[in-house]
């Protein structure tokens, strides 16, 4: 990712000439006017908050730190800071403007004053003209709110005017209101069916809750929309919005950058039916490729016979225990780096035999010992106590048990401690031996045992001390055998994925290897050896407790811990020893460096070798140069630097041996970065910044045999000129793995092969887990660890290199004591091997340029970085964690976060993923303080990373996804794809009973309309009661008989009439809350000859969201009249109402509280049936609101068809929790008891909320077969009272009597929500049969409905990746990729269904998708619009087929796309039954890559992948992607789900997302029916209305 970072960068908050020249630029083309900048903007400007540190320096509550973890990693390694400084000025000749995240100040900062941010109004800021423009653009838009014939006027002349109304933000900064850049960055429109008249506004709701059941307001504009325009354009163009937001401006940043080509140009390819539709990299023809011989294997010198060599280690003990006892062997030293306790030969070999004999004799019993020869103990000494261990290791070894040193455990909870603990009990570990100190630290129970550590075995701790141990009798002696291939020690091993693997080490191997050292090393009797690595594993337990005892050599051992207080004290200890070897580490000679001013007058010309034991770093060619040029003045010889490779494994590689005075050092190799990525050798002629100079590690061990092989597949030899894994064969390797004998195989038993095949010789080498190379004079190159391997598309890269390059980004200067050393060091740590480059900070030269801006005072990441890969979308990514000071201000985050991409792209040609900062100190630790690599890519991917920082590249990384498809014109070889009828298919369709078949000899059908049926009622069962409604204790507030509903509803009819002077055919709003006085008021209407329009009443707390909507609809239904309670009327004409509505231009307002006992002369009967009966108007989940014409006939087959199905007679009772505002739950509520004459118990959702139990309470007293509810009840039921089943259980409530338990809903079943409700209820007796769904649209409100007989509702898997092409492919249940449906129910009586291809309009064949219409006597007449342009929408209602229907039938157009498939089932008639499968809404689809994805499906992804999410939805915006989720967790996880998204989308929908928005919970608008309102969200962003806690744009 290479976007260059300029003075315009606009990544926190960019200048406001910064923003000017930024903005002008981009809408020059676009806008005729110009703008200014004046003063005021730069006010405003001034006065934003500035961004704080986004974390104090005191550690955070939400992560452990180690004790002394302070300064663990304050030192490391260093590149070629050329080469980045190089590359980086490269990119500054490119100044590409990034956004930059916006991020909540409270989210990491918690303090009272930043709890609440107010927006950010920097990118917004513009000059006074400006600002007065906003000022009359937004009175404009208030005018025009009042007048909604204007809007219409302008809709209709195609005007486009901006949809969102401007509002005041909470400091009083207007957002303006502008053109949009609609056209410019227009997605491909979807070509779907035209869509109803659009009346849509933006409001913003104060409130943080989720308004329950509030239909939100769409927005201030009525939309009409022409013949062939479409509803779905509106959703990716940038159709009213405000340009100068800063949401908007930062989107319109993001595509810039975008557009930039991405580096490798892959040839694009895309097959339609196959499996694998990803991009498959094709291999680069210019690649380098090896071109040498087949490599030999290289043998080392012969192993010397050396007749005195003991015949095993112990042996070498014992002798000197015996003749030298006064022989110092070991010097420990205390906090202060001064000696403490010299431990002689003679005091080893004692203390040694009394720890076997303890450990053989004094544990258990004389027939029931705890130890027997062979049983493997565990070691636990920390690493300022070397002595304690040797005694302890060499004591096993004398009494024949096999040690296995670990680190010693600080939490619970260490990293990485799990997998020790499963080390230790695949080694059946029972016994740990420790020292009394280490024992007493160990953390303890509330009663002083010792915790359990996590995945531990049950330990018994043995103390060590010399105190504690039996002293052997005379007669005893330890059995010392000669070496052979029995197990020695066991020394642990992380491999890359964090599993912990033991090496056994043969006695044989552990002498040879020491014979080697010796010869290799070429030690002699009495030397002095200075050791400051771990003396528990690797090279510092084979030269400072092995070779030293084979040797009778001194070991002056330098804990890490001192090294910390007194980075000096190993250079001292070699100038008082007169040491002639020291064993270091790259970190140790920069810690040596730091500090040599301290103390000048140190000698270090004693040294022969100065064993750097992590030379195998590539990059540690730099440290030694630079440690050689400072202390060669203390003496320090050239020839003495001896740098070695070694793994667990193979034990040391190779080891540069010790260099002859005065002559020529050995060459270097500068490689070519691009050479090494394809794992070929290559001089680097090309361009000197992505060179890669390596030192050699000397030459192979002596008795040794090195073969390179290929790092994957079976072991072929390389050519001469090939990076492969170096494999070694001699006696000094490991054994096995324990336990392990699959994994050991291919390590240990390695027979290497030809190019041809065939096996080359019969000796088995062990792979070293090193990448390298032999070079010429035999010298071993290594330039890699397999575990730092990252393969991406085809090519490898080593994360050490790309750690070194992201360290040198910044110019460091290390402090230490307060003084700056004028070193420039940088640290890096891999699985607790820190490596280690410096420089003399010199003056700038042509070779090695300082530019300005990399001389930054403020050092970002702090101390560590680590680089692993995650494997997202069939490929590698890398993944960059770094630690950030808590200094470091956002502003120099981004700065160098933006560089950290620019370099590692330059030099590695390779683009990074991820690339997170996290606070200091808070990755996951190694014992010895590196980072836990595999511990941090565990917690990044489960999303417990807690990034302070985030910045994702998936658009400029994900180079595989498969070409977006183009749609095939006309019907040719894919007419089966694109779903025309083929021949020979059966047309999909699918028809309820026949009315006219179904004998009923009631009463009712002999009237016609339903205030008759209600008249009929009134004389033949006055008495009978209808209705119940209950309040939320469950008690009956409220009853209506026919009688007391039919007397009520004539004096609302005279109140009309005489308060009203209203006409028959005027338009009444219905203003009540949930009860029977809506249902009098409906009736009345009737009475009255008028026409009712139900509206939910607005929110008292919430007026300026639910008021607007209210308005909307009473100007748009032309309503004459409203009428509603007192309470109500006094709300709508309140001062606080005024504020967001013009309450004086209200219709006449009755309220029906109190009426005159008056009756009507006579009721109005309408001439004909297809008279207007009411009103439907709703609101869509894209914010568009629409009525619908319901006319008598409609309602009378509407309740007749609901009547049949349910089977609903006066006897029955339903209990129905439900809105009745709109749709089927308005016909339920105020329809179906009047026409069937059944009993209904109403429940207004609301009151669920003060009681969860209501309505099961409900169903369980009446006793209740059939109850109706919606979504938003279902879920509030299954996550209320999921915990309460029990409690429900006491209460008595049993559902067994349900029969059918109907969701009411416009939308594909939500199944795993009806699955989660039947298991959570089946102890109470629900059948998980008795749920089922409803399906219903605008145009016909129930097309299915469950009912009672007929076969249960069907379910399907499908193919999500088929859907997406619109296609239908059934799979098996478990398949990748497959989505569950269910069939919404059976088709209602008189209802036919066919499924149609939207785009020819002709039918499709069964089990083909395409949009479902439907023919029934009670679909709605049309849409009410509020102009007489009826044409635009009459194929909505009828529409007929343009072929393959003789009868000419005309059809409905639902808008939902879905399919008819004939199962094997019988159905009522007797005929196999055709299930019908709702899949979505046309109109909510995302067209996106030429596919189309329908947005549940990308949030049910979303919603899985992390336990804080609470709920997710997705809109389209300019072709990108968003996605919005709310956090139910801290404020800390809100960062870590950026990546999750982003990686669940590109896996399972092959998407990237452009923009992911974390908001707090109940910010996603949802509707009373439980639907998602994405357009009104997507207009709230748009606006940053939304106050997110985070918000990624992905790069």
């Amino acid at each position: 990712m290479s976007a260059g970072q300029g003075e315009s960068c606009p990544w926190w908050d960019i200048t406001q000439k910064g923003y000017e020249k930024k903005r002008s630029k981009l809408l020059s083309p676009y806008s005729p006017q110009t703008q200014e900048t004046d003063s005021t903007g730069q006010k405003d400007r001034n006065q934003t908050p500035a961004p704080t540190p986004t974390q104090t320096s005191a550690p955070s509550k939400y992560h452990r730190t180690r004790s002394g973890g302070a300064r663990d990693e304050r030192y490391r390694s260093d590149i070629h800071t050329e080469a980045v400084q190089a590359a980086l000025a490269k990119h500054k000749e490119q100044k590409m403007a990034l956004p930059m995240p916006t991020k909540r100040r409270s989210t990491f900062v918690q303090s009272p004053a930043d709890a609440c941010t107010p927006p950010d109004t920097s990118s917004a800021s513009e000059d006074e003209g400006s600002l007065r423009r906003q000022a009359a653009l937004s009175a404009a838009l208030q005018q025009s709110l009042q007048n909604a014939e204007s809007w219409i006027n302008r809709s209709v002349q195609g005007s486009s005017t901006s949809s969102s109304a401007s509002s005041t933000l909470s400091h009083g900064e207007v957002k303006g209101t502008s053109g949009s850049l609609a056209d410019v960055f227009a997605n491909t429109r979807i070509e779907n069916v035209s869509a109803p008249p659009d009346v849509t506004a933006t409001t913003s709701s104060s409130s943080s809750l989720r308004p329950v059941n509030i239909d939100l307001p769409p927005s201030g504009i009525v939309k009409g929309m022409h013949k062939g325009s479409n509803r779905s354009s509106l959703m990716d163009t940038a159709d009213g919005v405000p340009v100068s937001s800063r949401v908007s401006t930062k989107i319109q940043q993001l595509l810039s950058t975008l557009k930039r080509p991405k580096r490798p140009p892959l040839k694009e390819f895309f097959v339609d039916d196959s499996e694998e539709i990803v991009e498959v990299p094709q291999p680069d023809p210019n690649q380098p490729k090896p071109e040498g011989r087949q490599m030999m294997p290289v043998k080392g010198e012969p192993l010397g016979v050396i007749c005195n060599w003991p015949p095993a280690l112990e042996s070498a003990l014992q002798r000197w225990g015996s003749t030298q006892a006064k022989c110092p062997c070991l010097t420990g030293l205390d906090m202060s780096g001064k000696p403490v306790y010299t431990l002689t030969y003679g005091k080893l070999w004692s203390r040694s035999l009394k720890l076997a004999y303890t450990l053989l004799n004094k544990l258990g019993t004389k027939n029931e010992p705890v130890l027997k020869p062979g049983d493997r103990v565990a070691l636990v000494y920390p690493n300022n106590d070397p002595v304690m261990f040797m005694v302890a290791f060499y004591g096993c070894l004398l009494a024949e048990v096999i040690p296995v040193p670990i680190e010693v455990p600080l939490t619970r909870k260490d990293a990485g401690g799990q997998q020790i603990g499963f080390l230790l009990g695949s080694c059946g570990i029972a016994l740990a031996l420790t020292s009394e100190i280490c024992l007493k630290g160990l953390p303890k129970t509330q009663n002083g045992e010792i915790v359990q550590f996590k995945g531990w075995p049950r330990l018994k701790w043995v103390v060590t001390d010399s105190k504690y141990l039996s002293k052997p009798p005379k007669d005893w002696q330890p059995h010392i055998s000669p070496a052979g291939t029995e197990p020695a020690y066991i020394e642990y091993k992380t491999s890359k994925e964090g599993s912990v693997m033991g090496v056994t080490v043969s006695r044989l191997a552990m002498l040879s290897h020491c014979q080697a050292l010796s010869q290799a090393c070429n030690y002699s009797e009495g030397e002095a050896v200075v050791n400051v690595l771990d003396f528990k594993k690797d090279a510092g337990l084979w030269h400072g407790m092995f070779a030293n005892v084979m040797n009778k050599m001194h070991t002056i051992s330098v804990p890490y811990s001192v090294m910390k207080t007194c980075p000096l004290s190993w250079v001292q200890r070699v100038h008082a020893h007169k040491a002639k070897v020291a064993l270091v580490k790259c970190r140790d000679l920069h810690w040596a460096m730091m500090a040599h001013r301290d103390q000048r007058d140190v000698s270090l010309s004693s040294l022969r070798m100065l064993i750097v034991t992590d030379g195998a770093n590539p990059w540690s060619v730099s440290s030694c140069d630079a440690f050689l040029s400072l202390f060669q003045s203390h003496g320090l010889k050239p020839e003495a630097i001896c740098p070695c490779a070694t793994s667990a494994e193979a034990m040391t590689v190779a080891i540069r041996r010790p260099g002859v005075p005065g002559a020529p050092l050995p060459g270097r190799a500068i490689l070519s970065m691009n050479g090494l990525s394809y794992g070929v050798i290559r001089v680097n002629t090309e361009d000197k910044n992505s060179a890669l100079t390596v030192q050699d590690v000397g030459h192979v061990m002596p008795g040794g045999m090195m073969c390179i092989v290929k790092p994957d597949g079976p072991p072929q030899l390389c050519k001469t000129d090939e990076i492969g894994e170096i494999c070694v064969s001699s006696r000094t390797g490991g054994m096995t793995y324990f336990g392990l004998a699959g994994v050991t195989k291919n390590t240990f038993e390695v027979i290497p092969v030809a190019s041809s095949g065939s096996p080359v010789g019969d000796v088995p080498f062990i792979r070293s887990g090193l990448l390298g190379f032999v070079g010429p004079g035999s010298l071993v190159f290594v330039v890699g660890k397999m575990d730092g391997l990252l393969m991406v598309s085809g090519r490898r890269h080593n994360a050490d290199d790309i750690v070194a390059t992201g360290l040198a980004v910044e110019s460091i200067k290390t402090v230490y004591r307060g003084r700056h050393t004028g070193l420039l060091a940088v640290p890096q740590t891999c699985q607790a091997r820190p490596y280690l480059r410096t420089f003399p900070l010199s003056v700038p030269s042509a070779r090695n340029p300082l530019p300005p801006d990399l001389r930054v005072a403020h050092v970002l990441t702090s101390f560590r970085i680590a680089v692993f890969s995650v494997s997202v979308f069939y490929d590698e990514r890398i993944v960059v964690v770094a630690e950030q000071r808590p200094d470091a201000s956002e502003e120099d985050s981004f700065q160098w976060m933006s560089r950290v991409l620019q370099a590692i792209d330059s030099i590695h040609q390779v683009g990074v993923y991820c690339l997170a900062l996290v606070p200091a100190n808070t990755l996951p630790k190694t014992p010895l303080g590196g980072i836990h690599i595999s511990q941090t890519k565990q917690l990044f991917l489960e999303g417990s990373l807690h990034p302070c920082n985030i910045l994702m590249c998936p658009h400029t990384c994900v180079t595989n996804l498969p070409k977006p498809r183009q749609k095939q014109p006309g019907v040719g070889p894919a007419s089966v794809m694109v779903g025309n009828l083929v021949a020979g298919k059966r047309i999909a369709q699918a028809a309820g009973r026949d009315l006219g078949q179904i004998e009923e000899n009631d009463l009712v059908r002999k009237h016609q309309f339903l205030a008759e049926i209600l008249q009929w009622r009134a004389q033949a069962t006055p008495d009978h009661v209808l209705f119940m409604l209950l309040n939320a204790k469950g008690t009956t507030v409220c009853t209506a008989s026919c009688l007391q509903l039919h007397k009520r509803a004539e004096r609302i009819a005279s109140v009309l009439g005489d308060k009203g002077h209203l006409n028959a055919g005027d338009n009444v709003v219905l203003l009540y809350p949930p009860g029977i006085e809506l249902i009098a008021a409906f009736y009345g209407c009737l009475y009255a000859g008028c026409v009712p329009v139900t509206v939910r009443p607005p929110h008292a707390q919430n007026l300026t969201a639910t008021l607007p909507t209210v308005r909307m609809i009473v100007d748009v239904s032309k309503a004459a009249c409203i009428l509603t309670t007192q309470t109500l009327m006094r709300l709508l004409k309140s001062r606080e109402a005024a504020a967001a509505v013009d309450v004086k231009t209200w219709p006449t307002i009755i309220d029906t509280d109190d009426l005159p006992r008056k009756r009507l002369p006579q009721l109005y009967k309408p001439p004909t049936p297809e008279m207007l009966a009411y009103l439907d108007f709703s609101v869509s989940t894209t914010g568009m609101l629409t009525g619908v014409k319901m006319s008598h006939s409609a309602v009378n087959a509407l309740c007749r068809a609901i009547k049949l199905q349910c089977e609903l007679y006066s006897s029955r009772q339903i209990a129905i929790c439900l809105d009745p505002y709109c749709g089927l739950g308005f016909a339920l509520w105020c329809l179906c008891s009047v026409y069937s004459g059944h009993q209904s118990v109403l429940i207004p959702p609301l009151e669920l909320e003060n009681n969860l139990f209501l309505w099961l309470a409900t169903v369980n007293q009446y006793k209740i077969r059939d109850t109706f509810c919606s979504y938003s009840v279902m879920e509030l039921c299954t996550k209320g009272l999921g915990n309460q089943v029990e409690v429900l259980k006491t209460r008595g409530i049993n559902l067994s009597c349900i029969r059918t338990c109907v969701v009411v809903a416009e939308e594909r079943p939500r199944i795993t929500l009806q699955q989660s409700f039947s298991k959570l209820f089946k102890d109470i007796g629900l059948s998980p049969r008795a749920v089922s769904t409803t399906f219903g649209s605008r145009v016909n409100v129930a097309i299915c409905l469950q009912g009672t007989s007929g076969p249960d509702p069907t379910t399907v898997y499908v193919d999500l990746k088929s859907l997406r092409h619109d296609r239908v492919r059934l799979v098996e249940r478990g398949a990748p990729q497959s989505l569950l449906l269910s069939e919404s129910g059976k088709i209602l009586p008189g209802v036919k269904v066919v499924i149609v291809n939207p785009e020819t309009k002709g039918p499709v064949g069964d089990s083909h998708l395409g949009e479902i219409w439907v023919n029934s006597p009670h679909t709605a007449s049309g849409y009410y619009t509020i102009y007489d342009s009826e044409t635009l929408q009459a194929d909505h209602f009828n529409t007929r087929l343009s072929f393959g229907d003789a009868a000419q039938t005309l059809w409905a157009r639902t808008g939902y796309l879905g399919f008819v498939r004939r199962t094997e089932l019988t159905a009522a008639t007797g005929e196999r039954h055709d299930a019908l499968y709702v899949v979505g809404a046309l109109d909510e689809t995302l067209e996106l890559r030429g596919l189309r994805y329908h947005p549940i499906d990308i949030e049910t992804s979303v919603s899985r992948v992390h336990r804080s999410i609470a709920e997710c939805a997705v809109f389209t915006w300019t072709n990108l992607l968003v996605v919005v989720v709310e956090l139910c967790g801290s404020e800390q996880e809100a960062l870590d789900l950026v990546p999750l998204v982003t990686n669940v989308v590109l896996e399972e929908h092959y998407l990237i997302v452009g923009v992911v928005v974390v908001v707090d919970p109940g910010v996603i608008p949802i509707n009373s029916r439980g639907e998602k309102q994405r357009m009104h969200l997507r207009d709230s962003f748009l606006a940053d209305q939304l106050d997110p806690i985070y918000v990624a744009y992905n790069m």
